[in-house]
C-alpha cells in the first residue's frame, strides 16, 4: 500500500470543512458598513489629491513664487477639508433623521397593529421565495426575538442599533481629504523649481493609480479601468488648471 505524502493532505469534507468561498468572503453583518467607510475614505483621499493638486499646479502655472504656491495649497487644503466635513455631516445627519423617523413610525405600527405587522413581515419573506408556512414561522420567531429589528431590517433595510454617526462621518471625510492633499503639497513645496510641476504631476498620477486600484478592489470591479479613469481625470484637471494659470500669469505679467 502506497504512503500518502505529507504535502498531499486530503481535502476536509463535512459540515466542519471550510470552503474557499467561505474563507474569501467573511460572513459579517457589519462588513457592508465597513466597506462603505473604506470607500468613503478612498474617495475623500482622491478628492484631496485632485483638488489640491489642481490648485497648486494652476498657481504654479501663473507664478514661480514658491510662497504664493504654498499659500494657495494650504488654502485649498483647509477649504476642501472643511467643505468635505460639513457636506458629510449634513448628508449623514439628514439620512439619520430620516432613518429615525422611519423607526419611530415602525415602532408605532408594531404597538398599534402587531398582527398586521406580523402578516406584513410574513408576506415579505413569501415574496423572497419562502413557502407560506415557513415564512410565517420565520416571521413569528424573529418578531418574538426582536420585533423592531426584524421589521426595520426586512422593510426598511435599517439596523436600529447601527445608525451612522454624522460626527464620525465628518471627521473621517476630513481626515481622508487632508491625507490625500498632503502629497501634492509636499511634492510641489520641496521639489526644485525647475522640475516641481513634473514631479508633482508624476507623484499625483501614481497616487491616483493607487486610489483607483483600491476603489476597484473594494467594489470588486476591473482595476485597469478604474485606474485609467482616475488617473485620466486627475491629469485632465491639472492640465486645465495649469493652462488657466499660465494664461492668467501671462496677462498679469
Amino acid at each position: 500500500m502506497s504512503e500518502v505524502r505529507a504535502s498531499e493532505e486530503p481535502t476536509p469534507v463535512g459540515p466542519d470543512a471550510e470552503s474557499n468561498h467561505d474563507r474569501e468572503e467573511p460572513h459579517d453583518a457589519n462588513v457592508g458598513s465597513r466597506l462603505n467607510w473604506l470607500r468613503a475614505g478612498v474617495l475623500g483621499a482622491n478628492d484631496g489629491i485632485v483638488s489640491t493638486a489642481g490648485v497648486v499646479v494652476g498657481v504654479a502655472g501663473a507664478t514661480a513664487d514658491k510662497a504664493a504656491i504654498v499659500l494657495a495649497g494650504i488654502a485649498a487644503l483647509s477649504a476642501g477639508a472643511m467643505s468635505m466635513a460639513a457636506g458629510e455631516y449634513v448628508s449623514v445627519s439628514t439620512q439619520r433623521d430620516s432613518e429615525r423617523a422611519l423607526i419611530e413610525l415602525e415602532t408605532r405600527e408594531l404597538r398599534e397593529d402587531p398582527e398586521g405587522e406580523l402578516e406584513e413581515l410574513t408576506q415579505i419573506y413569501e415574496a423572497k421565495g419562502m413557502r407560506r408556512e415557513l415564512a410565517a414561522e420565520v416571521a413569528r420567531e424573529l418578531t418574538a426575538h426582536d420585533a423592531l429589528a426584524a421589521h426595520a431590517e426586512a422593510e426598511l433595510g435599517i439596523d436600529p442599533d447601527d445608525l451612522t454617526n454624522p460626527w464620525h462621518a465628518a471627521g473621517a471625510s476630513m481626515l481622508a481629504f487632508v491625507v490625500g492633499a498632503i502629497l501634492p503639497m509636499l511634492t510641489i513645496t520641496f521639489s526644485p523649481a525647475s522640475i516641481r510641476i513634473v514631479v508633482t504631476v508624476l507623484s499625483v498620477a501614481a497616487a491616483l493609480a493607487l486610489t483607483g486600484s483600491a476603489s476597484a478592489r473594494l467594489g470588486r470591479s476591473p482595476a485597469a479601468r478604474a485606474i485609467v479613469r482616475n488617473v485620466g481625470g486627475g491629469l485632465l484637471a491639472m492640465g486645465v488648471t495649469y493652462a488657466i494659470g499660465a494664461l492668467v500669469g501671462v496677462k498679469l505679467g
